[in-house]
């Protein structure tokens, strides 16, 4: 059967609307090492503006490194409007069925099953994980749940999600939250780890305070980055004196963990990556390597990744209720 103009048209018109109501949004992929690999990038947190952070890390790894970038968010039913606080709402969890290297920044997040069941799905498959902040405390779900054990307080599986697959849950503010800014301090022994390529003593710094962790990490954990508490909210503002820097906790580190499949994933995390930390030139270098790493693909590495900012970036402050009322991921295509 033959369609009218007017008919192609109409047609033509409906998949813009549908692509355009998509409650993700994806990257392609352009010319780089990473072509013909596929990124999901899941943001979901109230405070840390992960919503913002999300898309400018994909389009860095698209544009400048040629992965394919699936961003996905938390999103209000009733508007189709990203609306970080809604705990139990990310849609397109099953793009991670063809995902080669999953990043996560979600904080308590209260899934339904049917979301949930890709994401577990994924971490047991044996495939890498590159978290950001509070990605140790991800899921906050029922302990009578189906995925309960997942959930960062979890008493069936000692801290669940966070402790089990990156090496820690959430413990506390290490740092006076809000008022001292975190420097990042190569450790001992880890310069020549391929994450840290191209970055050196205090390319790393962030608003973000540093977090507490239980010492020693678990496992076969390697710390890459201390986090070196400072005296204020500038990268150029002394450390503090006592305690709070002796010693100084871990800000990046590297894990491996063997899921349900048998295979074992290589894990990195790292407790900065609010939106406003990924101004710094060395924030972003260190995540998008450790892309590299986690994907196997650390050979590729060049000795200085490009990751400059794409586009107009000026991130919102982190804070609860401070997102940006309105938003949805159309907002967040390139254009």
């Amino acid at each position: 059967m033959r369609l009218s103009v007017s008919v192609c048209a109409v047609l033509l018109t409906l998949t813009s609307v549908t692509f355009a109501a998509d409650p993700w949004v994806v990257y392609e992929g352009q010319s780089g090492p990473g072509r013909g690999k596929h990124i999901v990038l899941l943001s979901g947190d109230d405070e840390y503006r992960s919503e913002e952070a999300l898309p400018q890390l994909g389009k860095i790894l698209a544009l400048q490194h040629g992965f394919k970038c699936t961003v996905l968010f938390p999103i209000d039913p009733a508007t189709g409007e990203i609306k970080p606080d809604f705990q139990t709402n990310i849609p397109g969890t099953e793009a991670l069925k063809t995902a080669d290297l999953l990043v996560i920044a979600t904080r308590f997040r209260n899934l339904p099953d049917e979301q949930m069941a890709p994401i577990v799905e994924y971490i047991e498959s044996g495939r890498p994980i590159v978290a950001m902040r509070t990605a140790t405390h991800g899921f906050n779900i029922p302990a009578d749940r189906k995925y309960g054990k997942y959930s960062w307080n979890s008493k069936a599986w000692d801290g669940g999600f966070g402790k089990q697959v990156l090496g820690e849950t959430w413990v506390s503010h290490h740092g006076h939250h809000g008022k001292e800014s975190t420097r990042g301090l190569i450790a001992p022994g880890a310069a020549d780890n391929p994450i840290l390529r191209g970055i050196k003593d205090g390319d790393i710094w962030g608003p973000t305070d540093v977090y507490g962790i239980n010492l020693p990490l678990p496992g076969d954990a390697q710390t890459l980055v201390l986090g070196q508490v400072l005296s204020g909210m500038k990268s150029t503002d002394s450390p503090v004196e006592g305690p709070k820097n002796a010693p100084m906790m871990p800000v990046a580190w590297t894990k491996s963990y063997t899921g349900q499949s048998g295979k074992t994933a290589r894990t990195f995390t790292t407790t900065m990556g609010a939106a406003n930390d990924l101004e710094s030139e060395g924030v972003r270098r260190l995540l998008v390597n450790a892309c590299y790493w986690g994907l196997g693909m650390e050979e590729q590495i060049p000795a200085k990744s490009k990751v400059d900012l794409v586009g107009d970036y000026k991130p919102t402050n982190f804070s609860f209720g401070g997102h940006k009322k309105g938003l949805k991921p159309a907002d967040f295509e390139l254009r």
